[in-house]
């Protein structure tokens, strides 16, 4: 017998809907749902399992997203054809649920939980990971898994002012905003996304439209769960807890942690100082009570640490380091670091270093981009790694992780559309972190800006971006700028914004607390305006304009266009002739073909300017057509007996034929007579020849033309 399927739709407001079901797939995880629209299938489940692993103290949980190739009726690349390791856009997906969820499960559930998101049919009109999130969360609403409130998210994009839910790709590429927003009922927890240069007002628009939104996607959850039956929260075995030996830290550390944060200090130093008190709290517990409960003492330490730290800011409106809610650290930068890379720049805010270069290639080197639900190519891609050095740790390196791909997704998305429409370049920047201490996503941006204005990219605008925290305790609360890793280890939110003197280009926000005001987040947006205007007026100082060219080393790009006819010539038979002359040239040659235009777009990369010219000649040659009663200056390159071989000095390898009747208006017996090897002259062009069909030049046509009685017959 099928069993029963309950089904839950919400409508969108655009004649367009999503339906969550559950009831009859995969019945043995503790939740799982089917979410629809139009074509696209998205299944979610999750597990948790019953018992804590022994000795875990935090929440072992893994978001996973994956699309399916077969959803979009097509075959995996490579050699096994099978799906194998996330590409970077189900790993970004993947963090943009885990980001919402993981806050709200209770702190003292440890048990593993494992979200699974799988995309089973795809249609080209809906983005599948703006309904990760609903998935995620519906599978939850339907599970007996501790959950402190249900969730959603949406994709807020906006074409001639007008906002859009959750655009199609199509749409996209119109847009001037792309924001993922993920939000309970009652507040707003993550936000993330790009931005052509808006206002902070716009911004919150756009937040509160996708608010709306989400908040009738939870209503559709809670009419799902209440259908299918709400499942009684299964009981689990928290952390232990210890109201005396609390009693006994906290008595013991608060005070001397309040006066360590309240000095302000540099971080080796304060690390230093927070050891010692944590000793001098360890000693007053003997062996065998540390033996036993050792981990509560960690833990309560801990949690002191973080009150008093928490308080000196809110009772002095200072901080860790002494700096004012505020105020940013020193910055210093410089250009052209590196000696032998096309740009290169060094960035430090505070503890915060990064070494970032640009390079420039041809369209052969975008990023290819191959997954069921996009297909294309990047001609500007930025790559972020965080070495373990950076924060004076020795771990192993297992690859590139989920945070390097998010904090680089960011970076690049802050500087993408800075980048001149008719850039020549594919441009790839890497940003080395040396030392972190604050946001080193942030200081990316700031390094990229200044390594891509030193390899002579035109942007449009330089940008800077600043990261932003905030501490409350439900009353007070204080905004700070350019947060420390403490901070945004100890604080109620990660804010990073990017942009230009004009406005926003990128911003991801995550929220640690309930109930966060628009008012607080309005706050923070003008304050965070003020700080990286701050850090883009010291970027200016360091460079204040792109430079004029590329460097002499790195290389030229120059572009043409042929029609499609000459597009064979040019690459020769077996590709002979333009291997022949990117050897003899020193340059790289890439043809692509505009369907558009039913053009050739010849791309000529080079660091010698005689090689470059060299192409742009032998083009010049290849396409050269020759107008109907113009003159043009040629060459004799071969003598016959019916006349001369000649070629276009403009475009050498262009040969025709002058007829010995065509050399002067007198009767020439010897072409000899009237012209020798290597002499130049100009012709004039006669067309195609109605007899031979070949192309007729005149020599004579140029000249007057005597009188019949002097005339040689």
């Amino acid at each position: 017998m099928i069993p029963q399927l309950f089904v839950e739709s919400i409508d969108l407001g655009d004649g367009r809907n999503i339906t969550i079901e559950t009831g009859r797939l995969a019945k043995q995880a503790d939740g799982s749902v089917v979410v629809r629209i139009g074509k696209t299938v998205i299944l979610g489940t999750v597990v948790s399992s019953r018992k804590a692993s022994p000795g875990i103290d935090f929440l072992p949980l893994t978001v996973d997203y994956r699309e399916k190739f077969a959803a979009a009726g097509r075959f995996p690349g490579g050699f096994f054809k099978r799906e194998a390791r996330p590409s970077d856009n189900e790993v970004l997906t993947m963090r943009l649920v885990d980001r919402v969820l993981r806050p709200l499960f209770p702190d003292d559930y440890h048990a593993e939980v494992q979200v699974m998101i799988q995309l089973m049919s795809y249609d080209e009109d809906v983005m599948p990971d703006a309904l990760a999130g609903l998935a995620a969360s519906a599978a939850l609403a339907l599970s007996d898994i501790p959950f402190e409130t249900l969730i959603s998210e949406a994709r807020v994009g906006r074409i001639d002012g007008k906002f859009i839910i959750n655009p199609s790709r199509a749409q996209l590429a119109l847009s001037d905003i792309d924001m993922m927003i993920g939000a309970s009922m009652d507040s707003i927890a993550m936000v993330e996304g790009e931005m052509k240069e808006i206002s902070e007002a716009e911004m919150l628009e756009a937040i509160k439209f996708a608010h709306e939104h989400i908040k009738n996607q939870i209503a559709a959850q809670l009419r799902l769960q209440a259908a299918f039956g709400k499942k009684e929260v299964r009981t689990y075995e928290g952390e232990r807890e210890d109201e005396t030996i609390y009693a006994k830290v906290k008595d013991a550390s608060y005070d001397k942690i309040y006066a360590i944060a309240s000095k302000g200090s540099s971080k080796q130093e304060r690390t230093a100082s927070f050891a010692e008190v944590k000793e001098e709290v360890k000693a007053l517990f003997t062996e065998e009570e540390l033996a036993a409960n050792g981990d509560l003492v960690s833990k309560y330490f801990y949690k002191t640490n973080k009150e008093a730290v928490r308080n000196v800011t809110l009772d002095l409106g200072t901080r860790l380091d002494g700096r004012k809610t505020t105020e940013i650290r020193s910055i210093w930068s410089e250009v052209d670091y590196l000696p032998s890379v096309h740009g290169s720049a060094l960035f430090t805010r505070g503890e915060t270093q990064a070494l970032a270069t640009a390079t420039l290639g041809t369209s052969r080197e975008a990023n290819q981009i191959d997954s069921p639900s996009e297909q294309g190519e990047e001609k500007f891609y930025l790559h972020y790694n965080f070495p373990p050095f950076s924060t004076g740790e020795a771990r192993p390196l297992r690859g590139t992780s989920r945070r390097e791909v998010g904090h680089g997704n960011l970076a690049q998305r802050a500087l993408k559309n800075m980048i001149p429409a008719d850039c020549p370049y594919t441009i790839r920047v890497v940003s080395e972190v040396l030392e972190s201490n604050g946001s080193s996503s942030m200081a990316t941006v700031c390094a990229g800006t200044l390594a891509l204005m030193d390899a002579g990219i035109q942007m449009i605008r330089p940008v800077s971006g600043i990261a932003m925290g905030l501490i409350t305790d439900g009353e007070r609360f204080a905004v700070l700028s350019d947060i420390l890793g403490d901070e945004d280890h100890l604080g109620d939110m990660d804010f990073k914004v990017t942009g230009t003197s004009v406005g926003i280009t990128a911003c991801q926000m995550d929220i640690k607390i309930d109930g966060l005001k628009y008012e607080i987040m309005e706050a923070a947006l003008a304050q965070a305006r003020d700080g990286r205007l701050h850090i883009l007026g010291k970027l200016i100082e360091t460079l204040a304009a792109p430079k004029e060219d590329v460097k002499a080393y790195a290389p030229k790009i120059i572009t043409r266009r042929i029609p499609n006819a000459f597009i064979g010539a040019l690459i020769g038979p077996g590709g002979k002739v333009i291997q022949e002359l990117q050897k003899t040239t020193g340059t790289t040659i890439v043809i692509n073909e505009d369907p558009t235009t039913e053009e050739g777009v010849i791309e000529i990369l080079g660091t010698d300017p005689a090689g470059i010219e060299a192409v742009l000649a032998k083009i010049k040659s290849i396409t050269f057509k020759p107008q109907m009663n113009e003159s043009y200056e040629v060459k004799v390159i071969k003598m016959l007996d019916f006349g001369a071989v000649v070629e276009y000095t403009a475009a050498p390898g262009n040969e025709v034929l002058l007829h010995v009747s065509e050399l002067a208006w007198e009767r020439t017996e010897n072409v000899s007579d009237v012209v020798k090897m290597g002499d130049v002259f100009e012709v004039k062009y006669l067309g195609l020849d109605p007899k031979t069909r070949k192309e007729k030049v005149s020599r004579k046509a140029l000249m007057p033309r005597p009188p019949r009685e002097e005339r040689k017959e």
